[in-house]
C-alpha cells in the first residue's frame, strides 16, 4: 500500500509540473493581481448583495430585474477580460486532464468502477462556484 501511495504522490508531482498546471497558475496569479478584476470584484459583491436583497421578495420586487441585470452585466465584464477568459480556459484544461487521469486509473482497474462525472463541462462562468477568487464565485 505504501508503494501505491508513493506512486500516487509522484503522479501528483508530475501533474503539478505539467505545462497545463503552470499555465493555470500563471493566469490565476494574473487574475489575482489585476486591478480591473479587483475593481469589478467589489462592484460584483455590491450588486450581488443588492440582488440577494431583492430576491428575498422574488421577482415582484420593484428592483428585481434591474438588480439581476446589473449582476449579469458585471459578470459579463469580468468574463470579457482577457486574463479571466484565459484563466477559465486554463482551469478547464487542468480539470479535463485530472478527469482523464482519474478515468484512466479507474478503467485500468475495472470497467465497472464509477468515475465522478466531469460536471464542470456542463457549463460554468461566474457564479458557478469556481476558485479564482474574483468574488463572483465562478471564474475558476
Amino acid at each position: 500500500m505504501a508503494s501505491l501511495l508513493l506512486s500516487a504522490y509522484e503522479l501528483g508531482d508530475w501533474i503539478n509540473q505539467s505545462a497545463e498546471v503552470t499555465d493555470y497558475l500563471y493566469w490565476k496569479s494574473v487574475v489575482n493581481e489585476n486591478e480591473e478584476v479587483k475593481s469589478l470584484q467589489i462592484k460584483f459583491a455590491k450588486a450581488k448583495e443588492l440582488f440577494e436583497e431583492c430576491q428575498r421578495f422574488g421577482r415582484f420586487h420593484p428592483n428585481y430585474h434591474e438588480a439581476k441585470d446589473k449582476v449579469k452585466e458585471i459578470e459579463k465584464q469580468l468574463a470579457d477580460l482577457e486574463c479571466v477568459s484565459k484563466f477559465k480556459a486554463s482551469e478547464q484544461v487542468v480539470d479535463d486532464m485530472l478527469y482523464e487521469v482519474s478515468r484512466m486509473i479507474a478503467e485500468s482497474v475495472s470497467d465497472m468502477i464509477k468515475v465522478p462525472g466531469n460536471e464542470r463541462n456542463l457549463g460554468g462562468g461566474c457564479g458557478s462556484g469556481g476558485s479564482c477568487g474574483c468574488g463572483s464565485g465562478g471564474c475558476g
